[in-house]
């Protein structure tokens, strides 16, 4: 069998669930990133926000998701149901997308932000643990790697269609933000519709109290994915600030969400690749490639002049993430047994958190006071040493022989 039938075959074999949840994913990033693609804009330019109020509107909004997702994924365990708690997820981001257009000051765009965000950690961890209840092991890697290539499709479409309606209204930024409400709600319908549990979750009768305990029954392989996660993501600050660059370098307001566009189409084209690749192959080496490219993202970012010099950067931002965000939320299932799934995505979720605020605190602080070169520098110095733990971890790993996948 050729590898292009190799790889259709797999396709086919990827639950109706895990593709209806991409579908899910791609509606709502749609409607988010039309308003994220030019909320740092809209803060400098129109709110007079500077960049370390981003810096900490997206530190905490972030944050604030992650650390949700840590309850909401031990909630989905005890639940024995990951649907409902979901689409309760859905549904507030969704209701929150008009707040951007009503606001009229930092504390406004801040509180809609944090619920949008609170949104996502309610959704995220059961979400994530539902594809690895209703995939074959060996199909985890193409199942996470086709969901995030779905949902960067919508990553890339939402700021081209931000850059278009720009246009067409003159640079109306609060018309943009109306229209992305319409995305949202096609989301929410079709979790509502298209989304099944699968069959022998637990029922209400079988289910056992939420201990601290449980946690120490997850393996010592998954925490150590949990230590390079974190690593990983302090070195992976808020992508305001490639927005913020654009900015910085002269590129004008109607055309930055094309920095997005250029960042997530390459994304999309690489995830599900990536992942499928990692079923037969093994994550590591494609993960310590993928902080590799963060490297080199920074070093053109740091030093950039043009557009078409931040464009560079960007893209080689979006080939880093299709290198490693599928293939970390496949490591988690590998390493996490299935009554504690939703659990594991949540831990994992809180200590990426916990650093994603401190990098996105550090980020515009070092923008304010040091320039916008001096913040990308620091992110490279960041990717170095997560990859000098990820190897070092590696090592560990393969001495301990946990997962072939390692």
């Amino acid at each position: 069998m050729s590898d292009t039938h190799r790889a259709n075959s797999w396709l086919r074999g990827i639950p109706r669930t895990v593709w209806a949840l991409g579908f899910v994913s791609m509606f709502m990033d749609i409607s988010s990133e039309m308003i994220h693609s030019l909320l740092p804009v809209f803060l400098v330019t129109v709110l007079h926000s500077n960049a370390l109020y981003i810096g900490i509107i997206e530190g905490v909004a972030e944050a604030a998701a992650l650390i949700t997702k840590t309850f909401s994924g031990a909630f989905s365990d005890w639940l024995g149901k990951r649907k409902a708690l979901a689409f309760a997820g859905y549904a507030l981001a969704t209701l929150t997308k008009p707040m951007f257009a009503l606001a009229n000051s930092v504390v406004v765009v801040f509180g809609a932000r944090f619920l949008d965000r609170i949104g996502k950690g309610v959704r995220g961890a059961p979400r994530d643990a539902l594809v690895a209840d209703v995939t074959r092991v060996e199909l985890l890697g193409a199942a996470y790697g086709l969901r995030q290539s779905l949902d960067t499709i919508g990553a890339f479409v939402g700021p081209l269609l931000a850059i278009v309606i720009m246009a067409a209204t003159g640079g109306n930024f609060r018309t943009v933000f109306w229209i992305a409400v319409i995305p949202g709600f096609f989301s929410v319908s079709i979790l509502a519709f298209g989304v099944s549990e699968p069959a022998g979750r637990s029922s209400k009768s079988s289910r056992k109290p939420i201990r601290y305990k449980d946690v120490f029954q997850l393996p010592s392989s998954y925490w150590m994915v949990v230590i390079f996660g974190s690593l990983f993501t302090l070195a992976r600050f808020s992508e305001a600030f490639l927005l913020l660059r654009a900015e910085d370098v002269g590129v004008t307001a109607s055309l930055i969400p094309g920095i997005l566009v250029l960042m997530n189409l390459v994304f999309s084209l690489t995830a599900y690749p990536i992942g499928h690749l990692s079923d037969r192959l093994g994550r590591t080496g494609l993960v310590a490639l993928g902080l590799a490219v963060l490297i080199v993202s920074d070093l053109v970012l740091a030093a950039a002049q043009t557009g078409w010099q931040v464009a560079a950067g960007a893209m080689l931002w979006g080939l880093h993430m299709g290198l490693t965000q599928g293939l970390l939320a496949a490591m988690v299932a590998d390493t996490a047994q299935q009554n504690l799934r939703g659990t594991a995505f949540g831990i994992f979720s809180m200590a990426g958190g916990l650093a994603v605020l401190i990098a996105s605190l550090v980020a515009g602080w070092l923008w304010d006071v040091l320039g916008a070169p001096a913040t990308f520098l620091a992110g490279a110095s960041f990717a170095a040493a997560a990859l000098s733990g990820y190897l070092f971890l590696r090592k560990h790993l393969k001495t301990k022989s946990i997962s072939k996948r390692f």
